[in-house]
């Protein structure tokens, strides 16, 4: 039986919806059925066979080139991208972090780039589909002292100007929001306030990275795991492909979104780049109920620490004094935060310590992270990230995927560029990123 106009037309008008609407929703029923017979779940991700052309190649399944890949689908409508990966998704920083996310920064610059993300991570989970499990509980960073007491107040008008939620507390409003945190006088590090920013929280960041990477593998997009880049082609200044464990890829456009192996793939194209690379490592504890309802940070002693939905305490520090692409955890590390941390919260002393891991930063002279273009026509940059990587994600894959469609730099990211650090024009982020979190 033949179809009529109609039917056809019909057919693919739902097929047109079906794609706005993004990956498949169950229902209840369905989602009682599978979980009860545990069979019939479709896969997650595919494995295409990769292509020998591609519009655009992303290095690094992560955040950021995830991130940049769903936005070049549903932004702009490039769909012929590959994202590779030497491992499986979100298996390096992305999925080594704390999941901190804020906007309170130094600089200009960098409140307005950490804001656009903070507003994209707000409505992430309806754009994706996926439950990010966002959570702003507000984020307080302490001062023991006079100097850091002026930093906040500096940070606090900053933020004011760009329209942050932002502002210094003193020590009974912070006892208020944190009940179980030492603020009295006689503690061995007093706290003389903090700067409170409500809009800063916590996420989940596994759902992000699958969020992003479904999102866009349903709009066409190619994830290629476990496929090494083991060499950038440049001819005449430009970038014409790589190479990978799997076989050669041309594509005019190709972009570095590693976290910890900038550099080395920056050396395949022949970039050098002003970056040192050092661990940092974090720990969680057993599961508690629920009591610490905001993140903490404290740049005097170090440490950060927060709450997850499960009753685990996150803590944190900043990155090991050393470079280093080792990611084992150390005695040395867990001694120092345990001690900090009681030193802030000495009620939690009996809580143990289930876990530790480590993480790799790329840390630039000026804190901020190197974005754009480079010497090599073609070959762009979204890197340098330090700690603070994945509170950028949403953001850096927007501009990024903005400058690959349309050729152009995006304002916001402007600043960011490689050619400022030869020109003297630093951004610099020390102040609000030292601990990282």
């Amino acid at each position: 039986m033949n179809d009529s106009p109609l039917s056809v037309v019909g057919r693919r008008v739902r097929s047109l919806r079906s794609a706005r609407r993004g990956p498949a929703r169950y229902s209840a029923f369905d989602l009682v059925r599978r979980g009860a017979l545990g069979k019939d779940w479709p896969r997650s991700f595919t494995q295409p066979d990769l292509k020998s052309s591609y519009d655009a190649v992303i290095i690094g399944a992560g955040v950021h080139g995830l991130a940049t890949a769903y936005y070049l689908a549903a932004n702009h409508g490039m769909t012929n991208v590959a994202v590779l990966d030497k491992a499986y998704i979100g298996g390096g920083g992305s999925g080594r972090n704390t999941a901190i996310v804020r906007s309170n920064y130094l600089t200009p610059e960098g409140v307005r780039f950490y804001d656009r993300s903070v507003k994209l991570y707000e409505n992430l989970a309806v754009d994706l589909n996926y439950n990010v499990m966002f959570s702003q509980r507000g984020h307080l960073t302490l001062a023991h002292n006079d100097s850091s007491l002026r930093t906040m107040r500096w940070r606090a008008e900053v933020n004011k100007l760009q329209g942050i939620d932002s502002e210094v507390i003193g020590p009974d409003h912070i006892s208020k929001l944190v009940p179980y945190l030492d603020v009295s006088p006689e503690a061995r590090y007093p706290v003389l306030g903090a700067l409170y920013h409500p809009p800063g929280g916590t996420i989940r960041h596994d759902a992000v990275n699958w969020g992003y990477a479904r999102a866009a593998e349903h709009m066409g997009v190619h994830i290629h795991q476990y496929t090494e880049v083991t060499a950038i082609h440049v001819e005449a200044d430009r970038v014409t492909g790589v190479s990978t464990n799997r076989g050669d890829i041309s594509a005019p456009v190709v972009v570095n979104c590693t976290a910890g192996w900038a550099s080395t793939v920056c050396d395949l194209a022949g970039v050098r780049l002003p970056l040192i690379t050092h661990p940092l490592q974090a720990a969680v504890t057993e599961p508690v109920k629920m009591f610490l309802h905001a993140v903490v940070v404290s740049g005097s002693l170090h440490v950060y620490v927060s709450q997850t939905d499960r009753g685990e305490l996150v803590f944190g520090a900043s990155v090991d004094p050393y470079p280093s692409y080792s990611m084992r955890g150390s005695l040395e590390f867990t001694e120092e935060l345990a001690g900090h941390v009681l030193e802030l919260m000495p009620s939690i002393a009996k809580l143990r310590v289930l876990r530790q891991w480590a993480g790799l930063c790329d840390m630039t002279p000026d804190y901020s992270p190197i974005m754009g273009v480079t010497p090599v026509d073609g070959f762009l940059l979204d890197v340098g990230w330090g700690t603070y990587g994945y509170k950028a994600g949403p953001v850096a894959g927007e501009a990024m995927a903005e400058l690959v469609a349309t050729g152009k730099t995006p304002e916001i990211i402007s600043s960011f560029d490689l050619a400022r650090f030869a020109e003297g024009r630093l951004v610099g982020e020390k102040g609000a990123a030292a601990v990282g979190h």
